[in-house]
């Protein structure tokens, strides 16, 4: 493949370079033989991102966690069907194998066009090419009468409260008794994304906007909205984390330099809610 990388963001890059080397690693916490291909196709130095470690650790904790949380909704509905917002390259559907799921893979222009050079439509498996912000998407999503788990990973911290918030509420609205995971990113990272490990290294580095210091509070946000799990990520991943690992018995720190994966249940509002609004 050429190195033409106007249809790549770089952020795209370097979630798959965290996963294919994680598949190379001696003890993996997730194998993903597909980037490991993607990479070797893309004309690019890879190597540039060699020394961020608390990046490449923090995108196999994530992904292991999503992963897992995925095949659980799958095993709930396996009928049902997940969307993944902001899709970049990712291969979740063939890390978790074949399923009677819907798939939506989800991403500006761009993203999905980039996406079609490794990955095809199917009947069951759809490209929508649109913001997530661009709420017409949701029209798209067929649901069978099941229920629907969104997925947005290395996404919404991109994004200020106000619009994470009115994406997440359209959500509810949309898709009572579906279902949301997303990534959380730690509070102490927003607004320096200068200073990232491996943002820092790309052009046109993108600011971190949201990123609370209790996940929790999304469900403030809607009635609709419910915390129905959350995962440190300090609670994976042992001494990977070298002397990060001290930051989990201090309050403070844990707090302030945390990342999480959250799940999300939409619930319907009861009608003697609705009343009494």
């Amino acid at each position: 493949m050429g190195k033409d990388m106007s249809a790549l963001p770089r952020t795209m890059l370097i979630t798959l370079w965290a996963k294919a080397k994680e598949t190379g690693m001696k003890r993996p916490l997730l194998k993903d033989p597909k980037a490991v291909k993607m990479m070797k196709a893309i004309d690019y130095d890879f190597s540039t991102f060699e020394g961020c470690w608390k990046s490449q650790v923090g995108v196999a904790i994530r992904s292991m966690i999503l992963d897992r949380e995925t095949k659980r909704f799958l095993r709930n509905y396996p009928n049902g069907t997940v969307v993944e917002l902001g899709a970049g390259l990712s291969s979740r559907m063939e890390r978790l194998g074949k399923n009677s799921a819907w798939w939506y893979d989800l991403d500006l222009p761009e993203g999905i066009e980039t996406r079609r050079r490794f990955f095809r439509e199917t009947d069951s498996r759809r490209f929508i090419a649109r913001s997530v912000f661009d709420f017409s998407w949701m029209d798209e999503v067929e649901t069978r009468n099941e229920p629907v788990l969104f997925i947005a990973e290395g996404l919404l911290m991109y994004f200020p409260e106000e619009k994470v918030r009115s994406l997440l509420v359209e959500l509810a609205n949309r898709f009572p008794k579906g279902e949301m995971l997303l990534e959380s990113t730690a509070p102490c990272v927003v607004g320096k994304a200068r200073w990232h490990d491996s943002l820092s290294k790309i052009d046109e580095t993108p600011e971190f906007l949201w990123g609370p210091e209790d996940p929790g509070t999304m469900a403030s946000w809607s009635r609709s909205i419910e915390v129905a799990g959350k995962w440190n990520f300090y609670d994976y991943g042992g001494s990977r984390w070298r002397w990060m690992r001290a930051f989990k018995y201090i309050p403070k720190l844990k707090r302030m330099t945390s990342c999480h994966i959250v799940r999300l249940r939409f619930k319907p509002e009861s009608t003697e809610r609705r009343r009494n609004v």
